[in-house]
């Protein structure tokens, strides 16, 4: 596991490099260039992983230093509103996302120009979203299935295609596209909007910013591997762009659903703009300059692997809650054997066990279920923590590595009991609640709480940051209020795909 201060790749390298790609394709253009941003642009955390030494928000910091230059138009998916999916990483739904990422680019300097709703058909939620968004005084646009599409290319690109969508208008050269997740209609955005320029006189272009799979790091680097365990859902696979191999006689990579679609691609760029296509390969697409900022290719590699592991356990949790299927775990299990892989390579995870089967002898779990907890600190000490009738083990991993870190004994007890018996009280009594045990949400309130007359628990409570970016094992699921309180200490969790309780509704 790449321990903290290990740094394997250079920001301000990557910066340099990858703003003179954009200005670059934005002079080939005629000084109009859409800029599909596949990923995350902001708290690109698969991103910091994989690449230790990335900040998660260095393509914001490109976006700032181009502010001058760009408009941002943000895309989402009607259907995406209508059926509330999730972004994993911030437990939130993508119309809630949108609204976050508008905020977020405000916070930066940066307006998003407009709003578009992408394969709209009048969803009651997707209308609801539209609505409130210009009562807020949000640009909005709705876009409509393209008709023709896939096949039919004289349709698709007619004013019964891409025309019968309205033109988002821009005032700047660069128009940066994104959404908050795969699907969000960014490139048939691009698609649309370049179709209307060139029938207004604009020779614009198209460019594609995706820093995942990196185009020029062999097919089998962990960190091209790890983006295949990242989007195992989507059944991304990363191969040899076979267009660019011949028309350049080189091999580089590109995922699947990129290289199968860009005939088609090709036959819309030169239906569009009337004559031949400036790209021969979809890797041509691409500004990605994500393997200029690698100064250390080993601890990238130890990085990618850990990261593919993390993925494999998230795969795992997904099948057992229903969210994925059954070849869909087959691929992620494949995955690992690619790379040989094992669950145990992960450090926090046997500590982990071991603390639930100490729960279990001694009888300290709760409704008969014993769990463990461990976490990896920055020092390469690892804690644990295991659950009682009083405390999660999540609860209890993170008092514990809080005492350590503040030079507490181990024994000593942070929450006064007469604080727990009112917490437990108001859950059990009060509120007619079945779990009582604390959470790590509600414990970390209360660890506040006790902060105000006990020095102690000030001295651990202010700890606590230490904890960014820790690794952390869980023997079972967390509740939801487990889940919100390690989301907010910024840890990276893994679980075993065992549920913490023997309820089948769990409301936190």
């Amino acid at each position: 596991m790449v321990k903290s201060g290990r740094i394997g790749f250079d920001n301000e390298k990557y910066l340099r490099e990858q703003t003179a790609a954009i200005l670059e394709r934005v002079n080939r253009f005629n000084d109009k260039l859409y800029i599909e941003f596949g990923g995350k642009i902001l708290y690109d955390y698969h991103a910091a992983r994989v690449l230790p030494g990335f900040d998660p928000n260095v393509k914001m910091r490109l976006l700032q230093m181009l502010s001058d230059k760009i408009d941002v138009i943000l895309c989402i998916h009607a259907g995406d509103i209508e059926r509330k999916k999730i972004r994993a990483d911030f437990g939130i739904t993508y119309d809630s996302d949108a609204l976050k990422t508008i905020d977020d680019f405000r916070e930066w300097g940066i307006d998003i120009t407009a709003v578009v709703i992408t394969r709209y058909q009048n969803q009651p939620p997707a209308r609801a979203f539209r609505n409130k968004l210009e009562r807020r005084g949000v640009r909005v646009y709705l876009h409509y299935p393209t008709k023709g599409y896939p096949t039919d290319v004289d349709l698709i690109v007619s004013d019964k295609g891409y025309g019968a969508n309205e033109y988002i208008a821009t005032t700047h050269p660069i128009v940066v596209v994104t959404g908050p997740g795969p699907g969000s209609g960014k490139l048939a955005t691009c698609l649309g909007n370049l179709y209307h320029e060139y029938r207004k006189g604009i020779k614009a272009g198209y460019a594609k910013f995706e820093t995942f799979p990196i185009w020029d790091l062999p097919l089998d680097h962990k960190v091209n591997v790890a983006y295949e365990a990242a989007t195992v859902d989507l059944n991304d696979q990363v191969l040899i762009d076979e267009h660019h191999l011949r028309a350049y006689g080189k091999e580089v990579v590109n995922y699947n659903r990129d290289i199968e679609a860009f005939n088609l691609l090709k036959r819309i760029f030169e239906k569009i703009t009337g004559g031949e296509s400036l790209y021969r390969s979809p890797t041509d697409m691409g500004v990605n300059r994500a393997s200029s900022g690698i100064t250390d290719d080993k601890i990238i590699t130890e990085a990618s692997h850990q990261e593919i592991i993390r993925r494999y356990f998230r795969c795992s949790v997904e099948y057992v809650m229903g969210i994925v299927d059954k070849e869909t775990l087959d691929r992620a299990e494949a995955i690992m054997k690619k790379v040989k892989a094992k669950p145990e390579d992960r450090t926090v995870v046997l500590p982990a066990r071991k603390a639930a089967k100490e729960a279990e002898r001694t009888g300290k779990g709760h409704d008969g279920i014993f769990c463990g907890a461990s976490i990896e600190l920055h020092d390469g000490k690892i804690v644990t923590g295991k659950n009682s009738p009083l405390m999660h083990a999540s609860s209890s991993l993170i008092l514990n590595a809080a005492k350590y870190l503040a030079g507490l004994p181990d024994n000593m007890f942070l929450l006064p009991g007469t604080l727990i018996d009112s917490v437990t009280y108001l859950k059990k009594d009060i509120l007619e609640g079945k779990m009582v045990s604390l959470d790590v949400d509600e414990a970390l309130i209360v660890l506040g709480i006790s902060a105000l007359s006990n020095p102690a628990a000030k001295m651990a409570l202010e700890k606590l940051k230490e904890l960014s970016n820790c690794e952390v094992h869980l023997t079972h699921i967390p509740t939801p209020g487990d889940e919100a309180g390690l989301r907010k200490l910024k840890v990276n969790v893994t679980c075993d795909p065992e549920y913490s309780s023997k309820s089948l509704f769990i409301s936190g």
